[in-house]
């Protein structure tokens, strides 16, 4: 498999990143959506394309993304293509509707991956691959550390994209003056997400929106407190992927830009110390971009899974 070579056309990490999530379009996805219970009876919704596979992706998006970003569509598509059912699944109050919990998504929350994971397994699938991107990697892999010694049986190998392995340095680094684009448009799309959920629930207090200007704030008023975590900090080290690593036993192909612009040193280990896992950095891709201008519309990334996945 070829690495990855950046188009000429996109020149510099910001121009890599923001292009593929504003002008991409994936058409010829016709996804099934499929809403299940929870078992604290919140809802999540999937979207599916199935063909009667044996074989299943399960894709799992980023911060604020949900199953009908260009990278999820382009993902499922390749996929779909060469035989496998996919699955891209939306994380609590990411499918356009609000959840019914007061709890909703984050990085660390890996309960309800498992939950889609089991779910998946009962149609009877001979083998089930995950992919996740960006926060949906740190997920993912989490996801494989943790449940190491009970992970399903059914579940092959994994891919991610644009890791934030560490979620501290990595809040500190989008939070830099040079990202500020990106941390507030995330920025924005949470804090809407907490005010229309303090209209419904009397215990989110949405009076702190006003004066939090970082994401680490965020996470220390809201995304903490809600999930069961001291404060920020604590939500970080307990849900960094990074202290996972070493107890995945399934192969994992781990892939991080060297020029992503959310990603601190620490993202980027070495690869001796995991055996059961691949690092690929390369010098350009930016975060979750890895365009290719090509007549079939296809994406490095989505080569590259494909072929990890499929190789014996």
């Amino acid at each position: 498999m070829m690495a990855y070579q950046a188009p000429a056309l996109l020149a510099g990490s910001h121009l890599e990143t923001i292009y593929p999530a504003l002008f991409r379009k994936v058409n010829g996805i016709a996804y099934e959506r499929e809403r299940i219970t929870t078992p604290d009876h919140d809802f999540l919704d999937l979207d599916w394309l199935k063909q009667g596979a044996a074989k299943l992706v399960i894709i799992s998006h980023g911060l604020e993304g949900n199953s009908d970003r260009a990278y999820v569509r382009g993902m499922a598509r390749i996929f779909y293509q060469h035989g496998y059912d996919a699955l891209a699944w939306n994380y609590r109050g990411c499918s356009g509707e609000i959840n019914r919990k007061i709890r909703f998504y984050h990085s660390g929350a890996t309960d309800d991956l498992d939950f889609i994971v089991r779910h998946a397994a009962s149609f009877g699938y001979t083998e089930i691959n995950l992919v996740g991107f960006s926060l949906g990697g740190n997920l993912t892999l989490k996801y494989l550390g943790e449940k190491s010694e009970t992970l399903h049986s059914t579940i092959q190998k994994a891919v991610a994209f644009s890791v934030p392995l560490n979620l501290k340095t990595s809040c500190d680094k989008i939070s830099m003056r040079s990202n500020w684009i990106y941390s507030q448009r995330f920025l924005k799309s949470l804090k809407k997400k907490v005010a229309e959920k303090a209209n419904v629930f009397s215990e989110i207090d949405p009076t702190p929106l006003t004066r939090i200007t970082s994401l680490l704030e965020f996470d220390d008023v809201y995304t903490a407190p809600l999930h069961g975590f001291k404060n920020a900090l604590d939500y970080y080290e307990q849900s960094s992927s990074l202290r996972f690593l070493h107890r995945i036993k399934r192969p994992t192909l781990i892939v991080n830009a060297k020029n992503d612009p959310f990603l601190s040193p620490e993202c980027y280990p070495v690869e001796s110390q995991f055996p059961h896992l691949t690092f690929e950095y390369p010098t350009r891709g930016g975060h979750v971009g890895f365009a290719l201008f090509n007549e079939n519309g296809l994406y490095w990334s989505e080569l590259r899974a494909l072929h990890f996945i499929q190789q014996l």
